[in-house]
């Protein structure tokens, strides 16, 4: 929520357009070339239908748009973690 006099603006990036988890997972799937067990059970209290990000205002305000998809997002997150497995740190950082 935008703070009244905060000095900040929040802003949803996204492309307006919701998918399904099992969209997702399809698309995990396709960047990793690997297989992704899922166990479907039914909705649990408090899980909304339908999310995603409405991006109108950071247009408007930044002259922002979504350039990429849900399968251009998945490989490029699978090819960066693929290539830094620590994260920003190291293998040492994660052995302590």
């Amino acid at each position: 929520v935008d703070g009244a006099g905060s000095g900040c603006e929040v802003f949803n990036l996204g492309t307006g357009t919701g998918i399904s988890v099992l969209q997702m997972v399809e698309a995990m799937k396709k960047a990793s070339g690997k297989d992704i067990k899922v166990q479907i059970g039914p909705r649990r209290a408090g899980d909304l239908a339908t999310v995603y990000a409405e991006p109108t205002k950071a247009r408007e305000v930044l002259g922002w748009e979504a350039k990429y998809g849900v399968e251009e997002m998945c490989r490029d997150a699978w090819k960066w973690q693929s290539e830094n497995p620590y994260g920003f740190g190291s293998a040492e950082d994660a052995a302590e």
